[in-house]
């Protein structure tokens, strides 16, 4: 098989820059409200940045066959809605205080303006979507939104506890990569794809957005507060065991394992230091074993859409998975 023919971080740019603009002003448009807590809160989201990667997924789905309606553009700011209405509430379960180097939401307005928020902006994305009267459409998102939901609740039983591998990947299938996979099930939904298509496209979704979640653990674990833009591992404070972390308890000794439950029952540095954790993790080769395994789910997503006739959306899909393995926040 010849290699695959992959686009440039320059080439992805181009493609999309004014797609991606015009999601940007979508999304301030939709959402401006009458209430001016909303409108406040909506434009303090959008000037916080982030990568964009659910739109983008979802314009070059739709751009990979060859659709370029105006529906992209505000299918592109509902799944960023949607995102973004899931950030605010993490943020108030976690009682999170910072988000991208700035105060979170919540820490602004508070929990309960910012919950109301939070829901305000879900509905809003369904009021969008419900303008392209597709059934399929609102069945996606529909969907969408029950798993994210269950993942949310399933966490929070889990809190402080060991899970097994199986577990994690539910989570995060639930959680991250579901969107991932609807985004671009929607590129393909608004390109009116067959079935099958729709499918390839979605698996390339999941697998990608495993291996983003996977590589975001990872960073929590190991990256500085300046990178993250939030304290470093807020996943052991919060008693969260990630993929390294579940392989480190899989592996250590009797103490090590003691180490690690000690700090996720805490919740928190108090008894073990976040240095001891990273050795035990490091000792046993589990950030290794972690980022081995988004590597495969990252090169799975590009198997997936291998076969797709060549276009520059094509090519650039192809260099989405590089970029998620290799980003440092």
């Amino acid at each position: 098989m010849s290699p695959l023919s992959i686009a440039t971080a320059a080439e992805v740019e181009h493609l999309l820059r004014d797609d991606l603009q015009a999601v940007e002003r979508e999304f301030a448009r939709q959402s401006q409200s009458q209430v001016e807590v909303i409108t406040e809160i909506g434009e303090y989201l959008l000037a916080g940045g982030g990568k964009r990667i659910r739109p983008l997924l979802l314009l070059l789905s739709a751009k990979s066959l060859g659709f370029d309606g105006d529906s992209r553009i505000r299918m592109g700011a509902v799944v960023e809605m949607l995102h973004t209405a899931t950030l605010v509430h993490d943020d108030i379960i976690d009682s999170a205080t910072s988000r991208r180097g700035r105060p979170s939401t919540n820490a602004q307005w508070g929990n309960a303006k910012c919950v109301l928020a939070g829901d305000w902006l879900y509905m809003q994305s369904f009021q969008t979507a419900l303008r392209e009267r597709n059934f399929h459409v609102l069945d996606l998102l529909i969907g969408l939104t029950q798993q994210m939901v269950e993942g949310e609740l399933l966490q929070l039983e889990k809190l402080g506890h060991l899970i097994n591998e199986e577990e994690y990947f539910d989570l995060i299938f639930r959680k991250t990569a579901f969107l991932f996979k609807v985004s671009m099930q929607l590129g393909a939904a608004l390109a009116g794809s067959e079935d099958v298509i729709e499918e390839r496209l979605g698996e390339y979704g999941r697998n990608l957005g495993i291996a983003f979640q996977i590589v975001d653990d990872v960073l929590d674990l190991t990256a500085t507060e300046a990178k993250l833009g939030k304290p470093a591992a807020s996943d052991l404070r919060e008693g969260k065991a990630t993929l390294a972390v579940i392989h480190a308890l899989e592996r250590g000794t009797g103490a090590e394992r003691e180490c690690i439950r000690t700090v996720l029952a805490d919740r928190g540095f108090n008894r073990v230091t976040h240095a001891t954790i990273l050795e035990i993790l490091k000792r046993h080769g589990s950030i290794d074993y972690a980022m081995d395994a988004a590597r495969a789910y990252a090169e799975a997503a590009r198997q997936s859409i291998a076969e797709m006739p060549r276009s520059t959306a094509q090519r650039a899909l192809l260099w989405v998975p590089g970029f998620v393995i290799n980003r440092e926040n």
